[in-house]
């Protein structure tokens, strides 16, 4: 996994992995043994306890319409799903999140650099008590781009004792279009239920702090994306 950490920064450990590269499946690049990947239906299930967490790692470039199903089947899991992506044709991103496995715990961070028209759909349901579904969303939207981002979190009847989070966060460059809407569906008490939406903008004294120390607009410029982007 090390090309992971040198190409995209991707902070791997000991876990049961699969790997998507370019919207493609990497069977070769993956290590599972609790893991049911229906290709067809590009649905991923996770069917027993395992003894490690599990890794999923989808980076690289896509376009056209994508949708990825994952279920968390089985009880006192960890799912860890990290993306970095980016597009620079239209693309649609559908993201489906099925959590019935008690005390199990799905975080997700998906980072995208836009260049084209974006949309992401992030569907997250709680359907079993003491479930946790934390999803990060950072996307660089660069010039003349179209970003639409949607989150939909569903706490069912029920379920008490959830914790659920739908963050997006966006760093925009000139002449972008920008819409997010994150959002709670709360139909059992939980432990906690966020949401947030915000966009990120380079303050003056850091960008005078980086001036007097020699840089170029264009240099700050990149600092700043960088920064964004690395940050966790």
């Amino acid at each position: 996994m090390s090309y992971l950490w040198q190409e995209f920064n991707i902070k791997t450990f000991q876990a049961e992995t699969l790997v998507f590269r370019d919207g493609v499946f990497c069977d070769e690049l993956s290590d599972y043994e609790n893991i049911v990947y229906n290709a067809d239906k590009n649905i991923i299930s996770i069917n027993k306890t395992p003894k490690l967490p599990i890794h999923i790692i989808y980076v690289g470039e896509i376009d056209g319409d994508i949708n990825l199903n994952i279920d968390v089947l089985s009880e006192n899991t960890k799912v860890v799903l990290t993306t970095k992506i980016k597009n620079k044709k239209p693309a649609f991103l559908n993201i489906f999140i099925k959590n019935t496995g008690k005390n199990s715990l799905f975080d997700g961070q998906i980072i995208v650099q836009n260049y084209d028209n974006l949309k992401i759909d992030v569907n997250c349901n709680h359907l079993c008590e003491n479930t946790g579904i934390f999803i990060k969303t950072r996307v660089l939207a660069h010039k003349n781009s179209n970003t639409i981002l949607n989150g939909y979190a569903n706490i069912e009847k029920n379920m008490e004792n959830c914790d659920s989070d739908i963050s997006f966060s966006v760093m925009a460059d000139e002449n972008t279009k920008i819409q997010m809407k994150p959002v709670q569906y709360i139909k059992s008490v939980p432990n906690s239920a966020k949401h947030s939406a915000s966009l990120y903008k380079p303050n003056n004294n850091q960008i005078i702090y980086l001036r007097n120390a020699g840089l170029s607009t264009s240099e700050i410029q990149d600092i700043f994306k960088e920064a964004f982007l690395s940050n966790e």
